[in-house]
């Protein structure tokens, strides 16, 4: 027993030394030990109940859980920037009870057809110049008509030149009508699940659960990113948002980008009244967020312009790495620039750099060392 012992020690001596490096995360240390590849940790089969118990346990533990987690896929200080503009504002035929936008409400919601190509492209180049490395564009239609194509396309293929990566939400789609989006260059396509299955009917009656579910899957299908998340606040209860990011988990691949918006109340929409969330809970969702789909970039998006300096570095610290910047997103308030920038000031924070094109990373391989 002894002599086997003794033949026993440099092999775990030598498995010490390897796995020193990982003494810090202790879910790669059990990759290491027990031969499980990390991307198998990318889970797509979360229960209910799993999601559930995270989002109840004591906040420490949940942000304590959610950072670590953070930390294995993203630097902790690097916040991905993104600039939202609003290219055709109102009358949208949708029922979505918290929308200024909605046809269905009065909100003196001033009304505007679609804004002139340069006119974005204007709007781009200054985002860019302020840091933001993607341009998301929105409409207020159900779904885009064939006459609206060509004009979509065009915006796509600008904003492309200016070494920006590209979004828009534009409601419902079709197969071909991603693949044409697709072919003109869009990286990203947002179409939020806005809660749980649940609780859906209470928010919006004019298009189901199952249409949202089916444009994604055109989306995913044509090779874009997908955006997806939901909004908090919406008197929903907590099973719903432990819902939502069932919905968002078990997807067959996750969205790539994950926005949690907080309700911003709108005055002659039905739920202007609504009771308002506590922060703590917004918290919550994002730090579970975070956990059950750890590649994901979580965005904070509507709501930011009522919160503190220290709620939204509660934020990041739950695992958050990516916001909308600027004056409005579509037509509600938000944090304008010049506050996010102080922000990222206080706390250390940096906006992410532009991605490499695949054709930059080809030429950077073939530079002499």
């Amino acid at each position: 027993m002894k002599s086997s012992a003794y033949k026993l020690a440099p092999f775990l001596q030598i498995l010490i030394e390897k796995a020193k490096p990982f003494f810090k995360k202790p879910r790669i240390i059990s990759a290491f030990f027990f031969n499980i590849d990390v991307e198998t940790m990318i889970r797509n089969d979360w229960t209910r109940d799993e999601i559930q118990a995270l989002y109840d346990q004591p906040l420490m533990d949940l942000l304590f859980q959610a950072q670590q987690i953070h930390r294995e896929h993203f630097d902790a200080n690097t916040v991905q920037v993104s600039t939202l503009l609003s290219i055709k504002t109102g009358r949208c035929p949708e029922d979505c009870k918290y929308c200024s936008q909605s046809a269905h409400y009065d909100t003196d919601l001033e009304i505007e057809k679609r804004v002139e190509v340069q006119k974005a492209i204007a709007e781009a180049k200054q985002a860019k110049e302020s840091g933001s490395t993607r341009f998301c564009m929105g409409a207020a239609w159900r779904n885009p008509h064939e006459r609206d194509m060509p004009y979509v396309l065009e915006l796509i293929q600008e904003v492309k030149k200016l070494g920006m990566e590209t979004c828009m939400t534009l409601g419902m789609l079709n197969a071909s009508q991603a693949e044409r989006l697709k072919d003109a260059g869009l990286d990203y396509y947002n179409h939020n699940l806005d809660t749980s299955r649940e609780y859906y009917a209470n928010v919006i009656s004019t298009r189901t659960f199952d249409d949202r579910l089916n444009t994604l899957d055109h989306v995913r299908s044509a090779g874009i990113n997908v955006c997806s998340g939901g909004i908090v606040g919406l008197g929903e209860g907590k099973q719903d948002r432990v819902g939502l990011l069932f919905e968002l988990a078990t997807m067959p691949i996750h969205p790539e980008s994950v926005p949690i918006n907080m309700l911003v109340p709108i005055e002659g929409t039905p739920l202007a009244d609504v009771e308002k969330l506590d922060v703590i809970d917004w918290i919550r969702t994002i730090a579970v967020a975070r956990i059950i789909m750890p590649k994901s970039y979580i965005r904070l998006s509507a709501g930011r312009e009522s919160l503190s300096d220290s709620d939204q570095a509660l934020a990041f610290m739950a695992g958050a790495n990516s916001l909308f910047s600027g004056d409005k997103l579509l037509t509600a308030p938000n944090s304008g620039e010049g506050k996010d920038k102080a922000l990222f000031a206080k706390l250390g924070l940096k906006a992410e750099t532009p991605k490499k094109t695949g054709r930059e990373l080809a030429m950077d391989a073939m530079q002499p060392a």
